[in-house]
């Protein structure tokens, strides 16, 4: 276990906190989370949050020994790289570790995103976004192919970068009429063996309250 102090500027709800959080329960690392209030509800972003990520302001901030790290995948990489003895994130082979590469840019690009445009939208609108949703997740399926994983028999960092959208899949569907399971079985599979794993399980929450928090952005918006 680490003796270092490791806390993580967070949000419940965002996959890309979550992200940081399996990374580093995969290594045993014990960390504080401190939550913060991005929707000023509560009076707002923390002067810690706006010091420690002065360009986008945003969370996942993780601070190693007081030093800030920013943008989750940038951090996800780092814990693997300092924590490197035990459950290696990134494949040992160049070649796979440079196809990781991509399939994490192409997550990072596509999936929320294109998501948020669901439940964000209406009408004709939100049925582009659903299409463009669906091809998404069968590229990843392709990706995945009869693996267990993404990087094979093994749990690794596109694993870690992919699985935190999952819990969003649910408001998505609601919203937008349709069931991943029926287009992306495989997909679908792969996310329960991943709900399996402690790591997750108990960083992921539930789909219902990203429902609730969905369909109350919803009502904000005036689209229900």
């Amino acid at each position: 276990m680490s003796k270092d102090e490791i806390i993580i500027l967070d949000c419940i709800l965002s996959p890309f906190c979550m992200r940081v959080k399996i990374a580093l329960n995969e290594k045993g690392v014990s960390y504080e989370s401190k939550e913060e209030d991005l929707f000023g509800w509560k009076g707002g972003k923390s002067e810690l949050l706006l010091k420690s990520n002065p360009i986008h302001k945003k969370v996942p901030v993780l601070l190693h020994n007081g030093n800030p790290l920013n943008e989750s995948s940038n951090i996800v990489t780092y814990i693997d790289e300092t924590w490197p003895s035990s459950s290696p994130l990134l494949p040992s082979s160049p070649y796979e570790r440079a196809r990781a590469r991509f399939w994490i840019d192409y997550i990072d690009k596509k999936v929320f995103e294109t998501g948020g445009k669901i439940w964000r939208s209406n009408g004709d609108e939100q049925e582009v976004a659903k299409k463009e949703f669906i091809e998404i997740l069968k590229q990843l399926e392709e990706a995945l192919g009869d693996n267990d994983f993404f990087g094979g028999e093994r749990f690794g960092i596109v694993d870690v970068i992919a699985i935190p959208f999952s819990c969003w899949f649910y408001a998505f569907e609601k919203v937008g009429g349709f069931k991943v399971e029926e287009h992306c079985p495989k997909l679908s599979n792969w996310e329960k063996r991943c709900l399996l794993k402690e790591s997750v399980g108990s960083v992921i929450p539930s789909p219902e309250m990203v429902y609730g928090f969905v369909s109350s952005m919803r009502n904000k918006l005036g689209l229900e």
